[in-house]
């Protein structure tokens, strides 16, 4: 979609195969693989590993990122065959609700005004979050005759991953040999290493967001972090932040405020039922992970 500043923003959505459910969905700037794995992180930190994740063969499913966060967390990748999209069209069918029903009151079109107009993406997603947990997640699906909230849950609680494991899935690595001064070189900055692993090649593993630290492992085994000397650069290159417009005014029928006022108090009906009493029974977790289709 083109927001009201004309800048285009993508949708990148997760959804469990079996109840329609959205485990993930946010709008992004960059339809990369970096943004796609936020997206993936955040779904299996609320909602558990999930055994299948599969994707279509754009750029940003096709990196070595992604099959190695997939790698640490036992989850299996699979690609749809190229020129056979058969399996992708329940998130394509998501897609086009959101595009339908969401993104027509977000941007309007010849014949009508945008109602509720966003200059910039945490608006823009905190609005779709309402709009799912209020509209799509509650209502009953046409093909499953359940609403995804209610036959997502029915699966039960998730095993929601440590994390510390989380962090190590999503990092990112690099091979490096050691120089003679026991330093190496990740995107032009400098880290000091064990002297004892000078000559050797070592594994660099780091967060793309934060460059100024370093876990080293050597012969698979983690041995200490990597001391900075020289910092020239604090996030990969391939990691950029998205870039936000101003925000835009407000005019119209505001049907997404109602929506969103809706869900807010929803959710605080949920916190006051939340509160402690006395009960043998405490409130469950969320509800598990399926097998997922990513986009």
């Amino acid at each position: 979609m083109t927001g009201n500043t004309g800048r285009p923003s993508f949708l990148a959505g997760i959804i469990d195969d079996r109840s329609r459910f959205l485990t993930g969905a946010r709008f992004v700037r960059r339809p990369d693989a970096v943004r796609f794995a936020g997206v993936l992180r955040a779904a299996i930190a609320a909602h558990g590993i999930p055994r299948i994740l599969y994707t279509d063969n754009g750029s940003c499913f096709a990196g070595s990122s992604l099959a190695r966060a997939c790698a640490v967390l036992g989850i299996t990748l699979t690609h749809s065959a190229p020129g056979r999209p058969m399996g992708r069209g329940k998130v394509e069918r998501v897609f086009e609700t959101i595009r339908q029903q969401f993104l027509a009151e977000v941007t309007g079109d010849d014949a009508r005004p945008a109602r509720h107009p966003v200059g910039d993406l945490e608006g823009l997603n905190g609005l779709l979050g309402a709009w799912l947990r209020t509209v799509y997640h509650a209502r009953v699906h046409t093909e499953t005759g359940q609403a995804p909230q209610a036959r997502y849950q029915a699966a039960g609680p998730p095993a929601l991953p440590d994390p510390a494991l989380l962090a190590e899935a999503f990092s990112w690595s690099v091979i490096r040999q050691v120089r003679k001064t026991g330093t190496v070189a990740v995107e032009g900055n400098v880290y000091s290493v064990d002297p004892f692993l000078t000559g050797r090649k070592i594994e660099c593993v780091f967060d793309p967001f934060d460059l100024t630290e370093l876990t080293v492992y050597w012969q698979g085994r983690k041995v200490g972090k990597a001391v900075p000397q020289v910092i020239g650069r604090h996030a990969h290159p391939k990691a950029p932040p998205d870039e936000d417009p101003a925000p835009a005014a407000l005019t119209g029928i505001d049907y997404l405020q109602l929506i969103t006022d809706a869900d807010a108090a929803a959710l605080g009906e949920q916190l006051n039922l939340a509160a402690p009493h006395d009960s043998d029974d405490p409130a469950g977790g969320e509800p598990g992970g399926q097998d997922e289709e990513g986009r």
